[in-house]
């Protein structure tokens, strides 16, 4: 995300285009989600935190928890380019934002 998200949005609406995100297979990241749910999120707005990817929602994903999530997928090769873009994100202390499946 070019800038963190603003307390008390609401981010609900499907707008990939507008944080230049990459797209990602379902099927690998379901191979993971069990070490996801130790992870600290945000569902929708920074005023709900959750754990875990707000699978069929939206997470924003601050940059303290960037580090764990890569760590999560850097051995999977078909989520490389995710891992690239957590650790880039991570470097410039930016937030990711997850838009589901």
């Amino acid at each position: 995300m070019p800038k963190a998200p603003k307390p008390g949005k609401r981010y609900d609406k499907y707008e990939p285009q507008k944080y230049d995100c990459i797209s990602v297979d379902d099927a690998y990241l379901q191979e993971v989600t069990d070490r996801l749910i130790a992870i600290d999120f945000y569902w929708h707005t920074l005023s709900v935190r959750g754990r875990g990817l707000a699978y069929c929602g939206i997470t924003l994903i601050p940059p303290d928890s960037l580090k764990v999530f890569a760590d999560v997928v850097t051995d999977i090769p078909q989520l490389r380019e995710l891992a690239e873009l957590l650790k880039k994100a991570a470097r410039e202390s930016k937030w990711v934002i997850h838009f589901g499946i």
